[in-house]
């Protein structure tokens, strides 16, 4: 049977059903208004002759508002008003079509009135009961007892899902929320039978077998505690997805999924001024090098929304670059994309490419990130974090771009290992030619990115999926975190409000100790840390501190336009006049691939940085008086 037959039967039954309530409404109020008793036959036989027109008037109008457009299933509030208003002006018409036709003769003046109100009843009782009854319909498979937390509007577009569900997959048995107001009442039928400290207690008396947080605005801190409560109920968890990455902001049975370690780290969402972002990047030209990266990536995606006139792509790997590539064609249709496979170090590459396509916005996210791998690759992390950023910032400067963009690292403040120190040099090469350039040169530090490619959370992850233990280099090793959207907004935030010179900095919160992200990893997954998978400290690594900081001692805090991101001003340490002449020397040593000969120009390039030094004391990280503000 054709889904258009079904559709035309449904309506059809239900036209059906809304003119057979017409004659009855209308002899019921004749009934009524005789007291239940008999009709007189002079006014039976009025209600019989006007009927027809009764019938011809009221159909029509209950076809005119669009009665038959919607789903009994699915009857709502604007339903009922339709039909209400549909009663109203179909009464109205009776009235004026009976006076007309026999001066409203044998027609009682209560009459009307009567029909009125039995008229609505027939039309929307039905149609309440019909949701009612699906709603509610018996099931001999019963679903998952579920316990909700949070009572807002979530939890009840959740309740609601889960009722319409055909497969009865959930059953809700009750809330949980933490205000008053809400305690003691219902929700779809559902009662709220207390505050989230309740929930080990309820999981038990109730038989819960799932337990949903339907909070996606709770905080990091709410977050933890709600888990940890979770954890003690021994009852399984999910959650739905923060507000901000929900596209419909409708919640469904549908959306949810299990907490994951960006719920419990990230911070509270940092509100941004879009309207700027998008005047600045809206129909420009820009390019994102590093664009198959995690930050270039994601960097990509949110710049497409903005609705730049070109978006040139640039990575040196062609799986990445062609991902990235595909996934913004399905995405953003209507967008120029232009992805090149360039080396950022290539300087004839690069410079062909500025001369043909003139960006005038730069995002330089192309650089190479492992700490302990860099550490015997110098010559590859000279080549590709220094050499490649002088290569794309001189074309910035070259080619007249508008604005150039470098994204840096916290590890680049007090720079350890070969990493940070090459990042370090990038920075300050950028602040010396922001100085004799008209381009707009801006840099953006900040800390580790949650699950981007290469960092902790996918090792412990792998680690815990392999069964432990989970490597930690110390107990007492922490870091600033950020989620990757976070890391790329501010990445925005920061090219609209710099005007050159800057380096912006998130205000990032606490650090988080490692120790704790690999303990809720673990308990994330179902397992108990120490008892089921094992915690190993394998010591720290040539090069590693127990503390990241933010700013140097000697940088100059500036306020900016936005009150969560700070900006620090200062002479970089080699800004100095011997710095193109050190590059230079760089460019020559590279071609000689002597690793001895590149520590030395990178001592020379940065005197802060002692080559293979080892961890560096965790009180020289502490002494500087912004490293953990």
């Amino acid at each position: 049977m054709s889904p258009l037959f079904d559709r035309l039967r449904s309506r059809t039954a239900a036209m059906t059903h809304d003119l057979l309530t017409i004659p009855v409404a209308w002899l019921a109020a004749y009934w009524l208004r005789f007291n239940l008793g008999t009709i007189p036959a002079e006014y039976l036989d009025g209600a019989l002759v006007a009927l027809p027109l009764v019938i011809l008037v009221q159909g029509s109008v209950l076809w005119t508002f669009g009665l038959y457009r919607g789903v009994w299933r699915f009857a709502s509030l604007p339903d009922l008003m339709r039909i209400a208003k549909a009663v109203l002006v179909g009464t109205a018409l009776i009235l004026i079509a009976l006076f007309v036709f026999n001066r409203m003769d044998q027609v009682p003046r209560s009459v009307p009135v009567l029909f009125l109100g039995l008229e609505l009843l027939l039309l929307a009782g039905p149609r309440l009961f019909y949701r009612w009854l699906k709603d509610h319909r018996l099931n001999l498979r019963s679903g998952e007892r579920v316990l909700i937390v949070g009572a807002e509007r979530e939890g009840e577009m959740l309740v609601r899902d889960m009722l319409r569900d055909p497969s009865r997959a959930y059953l809700p048995v009750a809330f949980v929320d933490d205000r008053l107001r809400r305690q003691g009442g219902e929700v779809h039928g559902v009662p709220v039978r207390g505050s989230t400290e309740q929930i080990p207690a309820l999981a038990e008396s109730l038989g819960i077998d799932l337990i949903l947080l339907a909070m996606p605005s709770a905080s990091a801190r709410e977050m933890q505690r709600l888990v940890d409560l979770c954890e003690t109920s021994g009852r399984p968890f999910r959650t739905v997805p923060q507000l901000q990455n929900l596209m419909t902001g409708q919640v469904s049975i549908n959306e949810l999924r299990p907490v994951c370690i960006e719920d419990l780290l990230g911070r509270n969402p940092v509100t941004l001024d879009w309207p700027g972002i998008r005047a600045g990047l809206a129909g420009r030209d820009i390019l994102v090098t590093g664009a198959g990266g995690s930050i270039g990536a994601e960097l990509c995606r949110q710049i497409a929304a903005t609705g730049p006139r070109r978006l040139i792509l640039v990575d040196n790997g062609e799986f990445n670059l062609y991902r990235i590539d595909m996934e913004l064609a399905e995405r953003y249709p209507g967008l120029t994309a232009l992805r090149r496979l360039v080396d950022v170090a290539d300087a004839q590459a690069v410079t062909a490419l500025f001369r043909e396509l003139r960006p005038q916005i730069v995002f330089h996210a192309a650089a190479y990130k492992h700490v302990p791998l860099l550490e015997d690759q110098v010559r590859a992390a000279l080549r590709n974090n220094v050499l490649g950023t002088r290569v794309v910032a001189e074309a910035a400067h070259g080619f007249g771009c508008e604005r150039f963009v470098l994204i840096s690292t916290d590890k680049a403040v007090h720079p350890a290992n070969v990493m940070g120190a090459t990042k370090r040099v990038a920075e300050a090469l950028c602040q010396a030619l922001g100085t004799r350039s008209s381009t707009c040169y801006i840099t953006v530090r900040f800390g580790n990115v949650l699950d981007s490619a290469g960092s902790v959370v996918p090792l412990f992850r792998r680690q815990i999926e392999q069964g432990g233990p989970v490597t930690v280099t110390h107990p007492e090793i922490e870091r600033f975190f950020m989620t990757i959207p976070e890391a790329c907004q501010l990445i925005m935030q920061a090219s609209a409000i710099g005007s050159g010179g800057e380096t912006f900095v998130l205000d990032m919160g606490e650090p988080i100790k490692i120790r704790y992200l690999a303990e809720q990893m673990i308990r994330l997954s179902g397992r108990r840390p120490g008892q089921d998978i094992a915690i190993a400290y394998v010591g720290l690594r040539p090069g590693e501190k127990l503390y990241e900081e933010l700013f140097y001692g000697s940088e100059e805090l500036v306020p900016t336009a936005h009150p969560k991101i700070r900006a620090a001003r200062g002479p970089a340490p080699t800004a100095h006049a011997g710095l193109d002449a050190r590059l230079d020397a760089l460019g020559s040593a590279l071609g000689r691939c002597d690793e001895a000969e590149l520590r030395g120009i990178l001592q020379g390039l940065l005197p802060e940085w002692q080559s293979a030094g080892g961890p560096i004391p965790a009180s020289h990280a502490e002494g500087d008086v912004h490293a953990r503000t």
